[in-house]
């Protein structure tokens, strides 16, 4: 059976509340906005004798008590237009946070079903403010197989230069030893077409297995160098 995450099921809670609260919203509007029906008043009857009109009074004022006035008809107030806009984006705002928190969880759950921990295998890439050295793409090969061939930007070169590190291989190996051979290719001194490869055997045992390929300037040979290095 597959393992249901306890934040999808929340997000599930939020997502119904929120529309049935977006839907009390609508309805209230719907009732405010339908217009009031004019009042009409009916003419009044055709004028009698006035002999006849006057002896009918007379006889009425002696007889009849005094008449309630006439209630004049109610015109139905309109429903009040609810005040929850404010409170409906802050649910939206607070919805939306919770999908991008629930996407980062899956994402790493994601990872961990998939590369578990007893057979992943990261491969970083970072440099130093290189001087002779200007990458332009990143080959790797595991077990004589290529896994990773990285073209970059001038931007993402950039970024690396300022102290960025890049996951440049993510998978999964079995235990034992295996060969992990990097291509390095770029612009070198002189504006030359430079490409050098860098070779580590390692063994894969129980946990994560990580390896960082770095590229730093050798002062002394006005060269860059390529090093891979494991990380404890």
């Amino acid at each position: 059976m597959n393992p249901v995450h306890p934040r999808s099921f929340r997000l599930a809670a939020r997502v119904a509340l929120l529309a049935f609260t977006l839907a009390l919203a609508g309805t209230a509007n719907a009732q405010a906005s339908l217009p009031v029906p004019p009042l009409t008043i009916a003419p009044p009857p055709a004028a009698a004798p006035v002999v006849a009109v006057a002896a009918q009074e007379a006889t009425a004022t002696a007889t009849a008590p005094e008449a309630a006035p006439a209630a004049s008809p109610e015109v139905p107030a309109a429903a009040p237009v609810p005040e929850t806009f404010q409170a409906l984006d802050t649910q939206v705002q607070d919805l939306k946070q919770d999908v991008l928190d629930l996407n980062r969880d899956l994402f790493m759950l994601e990872e961990e079903l998939l590369f578990p921990a007893n057979t992943q295998m990261a491969v970083f890439l970072s440099m130093d403010v290189s001087s002779f050295f200007q990458l332009d793409s990143v080959q790797l090969r595991l077990d004589d197989k290529q896994v990773a061939n990285y073209l970059y930007t001038e931007r993402e070169v950039d970024g690396l230069n300022r102290g960025g590190v890049q996951r440049l291989y993510l998978g999964n190996v079995k235990f034992g030893q295996h060969e992990l051979v990097a291509f390095f290719t770029g612009k070198g001194p002189q504006d030359r077409e430079y490409r050098r490869g860098a070779t580590i055997t390692f063994r894969k045992g129980e946990g994560a297995k990580f390896l960082e390929l770095r590229v730093s300037d050798k002062q002394r040979a006005l060269q860059p160098e390529f090093v891979i290095k494991e990380w404890e």
